[in-house]
């Protein structure tokens, strides 16, 4: 039994072309890499119509469940939260802000240390993550269901074993 050929998508067109043009070319690495990254391009404006519905900011969000995730009493130093969300202590500094005027966290002195902050949610946030993460977690299952189970699995595995090798140091780099 042959298995159909699956229908041609955006990047099938793009990758034809190349073909035609550079044959000597190996693009499959072009293929996978440019459908990731249209995809990611899709996906970000789905999953940005949710956070606003809760009057977040996708990087508001991130705080907030980076927040929720850590268990309570949901408060972490500023410099935990820029290392978890892969973000500069400004860029994060600009987050909080708008997060504390909005009552969803709030900054209190460390009392070891007078020079650092410590950021918790309020319970507005508690309330606030909770209830977009639940309508975050149903949108992508439904972004996503254009996949079969078995397919979400493996892809989850596949790109999990890329993350690994993009996220390791590169020893090449030493040599």
């Amino acid at each position: 039994m042959s298995e159909t050929p699956p229908e041609p998508d955006s990047t099938d067109a793009v990758i034809a072309a190349w073909a035609r043009e550079r044959p000597d070319l190996e693009l499959t690495a072009i293929g996978i890499v440019g459908r990731l990254g249209r995809a990611a391009l899709l996906l970000r404006p789905a999953q940005e119509r949710v956070f606003t519905e809760f009057g977040l900011q996708p990087g508001e969000f991130d705080v907030l469940a980076t927040l929720r995730r850590a268990g309570e009493p949901y408060t972490l130093i500023p410099s935990q939260l820029s290392a978890a969300l892969l973000l500069t202590r400004a860029g994060m500094t600009n987050r909080i802000d708008r997060l504390v005027a909005a009552g969803l966290v709030e900054r209190t002195l460390d009392p070891n240390d007078r020079r650092s902050f410590h950021i918790r949610l309020t319970e507005k946030g508690y309330t606030t993550v909770d209830q977009a993460m639940t309508a975050h977690t149903a949108n992508v299952t439904r972004l996503l269901s254009a996949l079969p189970e078995t397919g979400q699995a493996a892809l989850e595995d596949l790109l999990r074993t890329l993350l690994r090798a993009l996220e390791a140091p590169d020893d090449r780099d030493t040599e």
